[in-house]
């Protein structure tokens, strides 16, 4: 019988090139999951396990979160390594969403940097505990006590070290334990074989000055520790045990540290993982009950309950569609039938595989807490599984973000064309930040994501996975409007033909939402506008927002309030209504002084101190408003804030500035207005093409 306490669902999260797929090839090898140790640039061609895409290859960053498990000192772990780039956030929220603990890893050098914020951000979003590891102890400029300083201070974390490193950079020998008091040593060619000694003297005094710390910090989690502290008496299952509660208390923060490259501490984090991070029934999750008002219900986290499954991740494989479920309650068994929550339909489970990155391995059954895939069952990301019945749950959904930047695409011919709705079909139903639609007025196809990169890397996979040949056109930001100021409307919408005609009198105003991108309120008192046709306002109202006078762009943070109007017993109807609020909204949009918002990047550029002038000068230079800058030896860290529609074609100009020194990355960060000088521009191109 599978014992639950035993299984870790963990993902490995971080910065760009702090070492996280390095990392889980070697968890891999050690965990015996596989033989030979592959680098993520493989010189040898094959690459690491967990980039099983030919494009991650290429280019050596991860670009889908891949699922493997293993075994280690018998738990059972399942992991996801996730992608760093922040244009793929969507594939860590859905990870962060499934998983029970993670590992939040970080580089000795670089420390937190700005994805680590974000990574970090969402971890906290989603409740879920951490340990931290301190990666690339190996390299020039190693400094993992900078690094725990930054956790403190930029993540707010309480990070205390429970490892000091045996020297930095290239004479890194071991790692001292500071729970047991041992040296640990990573001998043979792949750090396979432990071999455990007494602390040398030269750290001895180092060791117990950082003990009596960590002691500090984690008896507070304790009682028992806290008077063994006092008497002088803690054993290590004391200690473990305190660590375990704060951590899963989100109110500590193991710090752990190594070099994944140089075969070093990677089993010491794997036994943090079974010791600290927490096993199924050590997370509170909750569904919702759709026969009663959606009311929140904790899910029991057992196997022997009716199932309770979400699916959070699609892939079109080989064999057709592979849907990534995580069961909460319950078991799923090969040859189940399984009811898709969200469209009622039934199902039968066919194959049920563990994955191992794109190798998979059949397995009969799936029990609470376990990661599994499905073939051949239709659903979309985010739908809910149940063992059918009267158990009508559905698992609370994951955050999704807006797309902030759209491409125009057009296929080359006919053949291309096919094929291009195809990849379009399956890319929108795998990444739910990928959006498609067909310009009504141009008639052409376009594709909006999360950043650049994100978007090439689909218009490639088209055309490599899909033989999708696709000219691309120029990038195009997601602009906003809104409005600033109340104004109201009385609008009557009248039209007589022959027989009925129309009829529909709404009166209201229209005024700034704070949050949110749009309300409607209803304030009609004495049935004006009979209570039928309440909705239809509502629905002309929101018609509006899809295209704003200024410049067409999506209309937010409406509030749209009616308080008055009129109704004919003939000739009012659902359209003459919708007809009528669409009539109102026009009318005081205008007066409503609307302005056009963009969207605002935050961006870190990172370079050599000797071109700190010229990078902050190519981000003055595109209307960025420096935020800080972090000088750290010959290096320097530089934050602003940056409109999207200036930053394309910036990773070229940082380049050729800085000898190729200097890299950037960058995330959104909100809706701000734009400059008069640059809203007139846009407004006058919007009416240009309007005549045309």
């Amino acid at each position: 019988m599978r014992d639950i306490t035993k299984v870790r669902n963990i993902g490995i999260s971080a910065h760009i090139d702090s070492g996280k797929t390095t990392l889980t090839e070697r968890i891999l090898f050690y965990t015996q999951r596989i033989h030979a140790i592959h680098e993520v640039r493989g010189k040898d061609g094959v690459g690491a396990k967990m980039d099983s895409m030919e494009l991650e290859r290429e280019r050596g960053i991860t670009i889908c979160s891949a699922a493997t498990y293993c075994d280690w000192k018998d738990h059972a772990i399942n992991i996801i390594d996730t992608p760093g780039h922040v244009d793929f956030t969507i594939e860590v929220e859905r990870a962060l969403r499934v998983l029970d603990g993670a590992v939040l890893i970080l580089c000795s050098v670089g420390g937190v940097q700005s994805q680590s914020i974000t990574v970090n951000r969402q971890m906290t979003r989603y409740r879920v505990p951490r340990v931290a590891f301190i990666n690339k102890c190996d390299r020039t400029g190693a400094n993992p006590d900078k690094v725990i300083k930054q956790l403190r201070d930029k993540l707010a974390l309480n990070a205390v070290p429970i490892q000091v490193p045996m020297g930095l950079e290239g004479e890194m020998q071991g790692l001292i334990d500071l729970v047991r008091m041992k040296a640990i040593y990573f001998d043979g060619e792949n750090g396979d074989t432990i071999r455990e000694e007494e602390i040398p003297a030269k750290y001895k005094e180092e060791c117990d000055l950082k003990r009596e710390e960590m002691l500090d910090a984690v008896s507070m989690f304790s009682d028992e520790l806290m008077e063994a502290v006092l008497e002088g008496t803690p054993t290590e299952e004391m200690i473990m045990a305190a660590i375990r509660k704060g951590t899963l208390d989100l109110e500590f923060t193991p710090v752990m540290m190594g070099t994944a490259y140089k075969n070093k501490g990677v089993q010491l984090l794997l036994d943090a993982v079974n010791a600290y991070l927490p096993c199924p029934t050590d997370v509170d999750n909750f569904a919702l009950d759709l026969d009663h008002d959606e009311a929140e219900v904790k899910v029991s986290n057992l196997s022997s309950d009716p199932l309770l499954a979400l699916a959070f991740k699609l892939e079109d494989g080989r064999y057709g569609q592979l849907t990534y479920v995580r069961t909460y309650q319950g078991t799923l068994k090969k040859g189940d039938s399984i009811v898709n929550v969200r469209t009622g339909k039934k199902a039968k489970v066919g194959r049920l595989v563990r994955m191992h990155s794109d190798e998979m391995e059949e397995i009969d059954e799936a029990g609470s807490g376990d990661i599994v895939a499905l073939f051949g069952i239709d659903c979309a990301s985010g739908d809910t599984f149940t063992s059918g019945g009267d158990y009508n749950f559905s698992m609370t959904s994951m955050h999704v973000p807006e797309p902030v930047i759209s491409l125009s695409i057009t296929p080359v011919d006919n053949k291309a064309q096919d094929n291009m709705s195809k990849a379009l079909n399956r890319f929108t139903k795998e990444d739910p930040t990928f959006k498609t639609y067909v310009d009504a007025e141009t008639m052409e196809t376009i594709i909006s994501g999360m950043g650049e990169l994100h978007l090439d890397v689909y218009v490639e996979r088209m055309k490599r996975e899909y033989k999708a040949e696709v000219t691309v056109g120029a990038p195009q930001v997601a602009y906003r409007e809104t409005i600033t100021q109340r104004a109201e409307f009385n609008y009557t919408h009248k039209k007589q033909t022959g027989g009925s005609g129309q009829f529909g009198r709404v009166a209201g105003y229209l005024e700034p939402l704070e949050e949110g991108e749009y309300e409607f309120v209803d304030k009609i008192v004495g049935g004006s506008v009979p209570r039928e046709y309440i909705p239809s306002c509502d629905k002309g109202f929101q018609k509006c927002l899809e295209k704003g006078a200024l410049i067409g762009a999506h209309v937010t943070g409406v509030r749209c309030v009616i308080s008055d109007g009129a109704s004919h017993a003939v000739d009012s109807s659902d359209i003459a209504f919708q007809l009528a609020a669409m009539g109102g909204f026009k009318e005081a949009y205008g007066k409503a002084k609307p302005m056009i918002m963009e969207p605002i990047m935050k961006v870190a550029a990172e370079g050599p101190s000797e071109f700190q002038g010229s990078i902050m000068g190519s981000l003055n230079q595109r209307r960025g408003i420096i935020i800080g800058t972090n000088e750290e030896e010959a290096y320097t860290v530089i934050e602003a804030e940056v409109p999207l529609s200036e930053m394309f074609g910036y990773s070229t100009d940082l380049r050729s500035l800085t000898q190729g020194k200097a890299e950037f990355t960058m995330e959104f960060a909100a809706y701000r207005q734009v400059p008069k000088s640059v809203a007139e521009e846009l407004i006058a191109k919007a009416q240009k093409k309007d005549k045309k």
